[in-house]
């Protein structure tokens, strides 16, 4: 008896895959074919999180937007915070969450992920105090009223996927206004700009809003109107993983894994960068390391250059350009690996 797998072959209905295997026992074969759903994502990822029960687009398929689905994003170590399930099980119930934290904890990282887990394209705002309306809404472009063009939120509404709109709070009034009837049970824009005409949200389209804290440094930003706010079913807040004393050997292990450095090397990194946090977060630092900053400062080192060196092109200069604040941070450097490792 001999059992043989014929692999899957594509049907015209791009949501749905066949998969044939065969058995042959002497002169007799029998064939058999099983129909079954494709998963959302074909990411190498998508089995590492438990997210297969919330299929954000099921008998659909963006396909025709391959281009916009993020390829290849790099894990996110949540330290067993499950964000990136709590995030896809939002979208699943609610069509839309916020995400909030200090920059550098990987908000706009983990987003391009789920974007690639769940198959859906991404439609990416950077908001700020010049974002208009006609940004996101569109405008006439010429003379009259005949070349109309889209901004990306009225694309968005039309051909679904995920719309991120990057600090959030640091959009106006107005223009956040725009968005209410978007989010609440209307599920709609009203374009009064092209004679009232009424855009309804595409059914698998989905919202992820994320901000800084509204304080003081992180300038422009300020609270979420309260109609928006209301609007926002889920709101969930990331953090540094190393801070302080406090060190996730899992930030060790992916630093290490990405760069090569060795251990020892890694951990000290880590260190050095939960310093640099703690110090951020107590409000003595202008910024706290990434991660992946924390892995451009390693790649530099496994590069040849000591630790030191590779710092003042990385670490040391990202925090500011202040002479004062940089000798701070050399200092807090140093105290990890020696002032001979220039």
């Amino acid at each position: 008896m001999v059992y043989g797998h014929q692999g899957i072959k594509e049907k015209q209905d791009p949501s749905r895959i066949t998969e044939v295997s065969s058995l042959r026992q002497d002169k007799c074969r029998v064939m058999v074919s099983l129909e079954k759903e494709r998963p959302m994502s074909t990411s190498p990822l998508y089995y590492k999180y438990n997210i297969q029960r919330y299929d954000l687009h099921p008998n659909f398929s963006f396909s025709h937007l391959d281009n916009m689905i993020p390829k290849n994003t790099p894990e996110y170590l949540d330290h067993g915070l499950n964000y990136v399930e709590r995030i896809v099980r939002a979208l699943y119930y609610f069509k839309q969450c916020s995400l909030i934290g200090p920059s550098g904890t990987g908000k706009t990282h983990i987003v391009y992920l789920v974007a690639e887990l769940t198959g859906l394209p991404i439609w990416e705002v950077n908001c700020g105090l010049s974002t208009s309306s006609f940004d996101l809404i569109g405008r006439f472009i010429g003379l009259g009223k005949e070349n109309w063009v889209d901004g990306l939120l009225t694309q968005w509404l039309r051909k679904g996927g995920i719309m991120y709109l990057d600090e959030a709070n640091m959009m106006k009034q107005d223009v956040a206004t725009r968005l209410n009837p978007v989010l609440d049970t209307r599920g709609h824009l009203v374009l009064n700009e092209k004679d009232s005409e009424v855009i309804e949200r595409h059914q698998y389209g989905y919202m992820i809003i994320s901000m800084n804290p509204a304080t003081a440094e992180f300038s422009g930003t300020k609270p979420l109107n309260a109609a928006m706010r209301r609007r926002m079913a889920v709101w969930i807040n990331f953090d540094f993983l190393s801070v302080g004393e406090t060190i996730s050997p899992h930030e060790v292990e992916m630093l290490q894994k990405r760069t090569k450095v060795s251990k020892d090397v890694a951990y000290k990194i880590i260190q050095a960068g939960a310093e640099l946090r703690r110090q951020y977060k107590a409000g003595d630092l202008p910024y706290g390391p990434s991660l992946g900053d924390l892995i451009n400062w390693a790649t530099l080192v496994f590069d040849g250059n000591t630790p030191m060196g590779a710092a003042e092109e990385t670490i040391i200069g990202l925090t500011s350009d202040n002479p004062e604040v940089q000798a701070d941070v050399r200092r807090i450097l140093e105290a990890v690996f020696g002032k001979d490792q220039q």
